[in-house]
């Protein structure tokens, strides 16, 4: 769904071919979205068999591949609002494939277990450094909304959370308080 709707969305401000709109994903959503390239073109496929974009050039550099150059169309603007839409109403209960590894925690030797908790940590610190160091890089260009601060704010919140439960989690494991 996340991808349909963006390249809806990136397609309304202006027609584009596959990798500008992977290369807007990279640049400005690429710290709160996990769009994967391939599916790029999938999607972009789908949604011209639908309807929702058309093909309104093909240009070609060179020796490189041509490069299909795409428009939303009247119908895919409806589409767009309406998945918007949906994305508003409702809520989304997000699942954790962490949460399997913690279920089946007590099959690792306890000091590698420790070992991945630490570096769960140290992920996560890291993590909260690069969107800190990507949000100032996004505030200085002209083109990045004032809402991106929003999201990343966001991110940081879940970020944050996820540091805090990890570091309560690794505490009481040393304690002995879980296996």
């Amino acid at each position: 769904m996340a991808t349909r709707l963006v390249i809806l969305g990136l397609l309304r401000e202006q027609s584009l071919h596959g990798y500008e709109i992977k290369q807007i994903i990279e640049e400005h959503m690429g710290d709160w979205t996990n769009i994967a390239f391939g599916s790029i073109y999938y999607a972009l496929g789908k949604l011209e068999e639908e309807g929702f974009v058309e093909r309104v050039a093909t240009e070609q550099e060179g020796n490189r591949p041509s490069r299909n150059i795409y428009q939303i169309t009247e119908h895919g603007q409806i589409e767009f609002l309406r998945r918007l839409r949906e994305l508003w109403r409702v809520p989304q209960r997000q699942y954790f494939d962490f949460d399997l590894a913690l279920f089946f925690i007590e099959a690792l030797p306890r000091e590698e277990m420790l070992s991945y908790l630490r570096g769960r940590v140290a992920g996560l610190e890291a993590t909260l450094a690069h969107l800190d160091a990507h949000q100032a890089d996004q505030d200085a260009l002209p083109e990045v909304p004032p809402i991106a601060n929003a999201i990343f704010e966001h991110s940081r919140c879940h970020i944050e959370a996820e540091l805090a439960w990890t570091q309560d989690l690794l505490s009481k494991v040393e304690q002995g308080l879980y296996p």
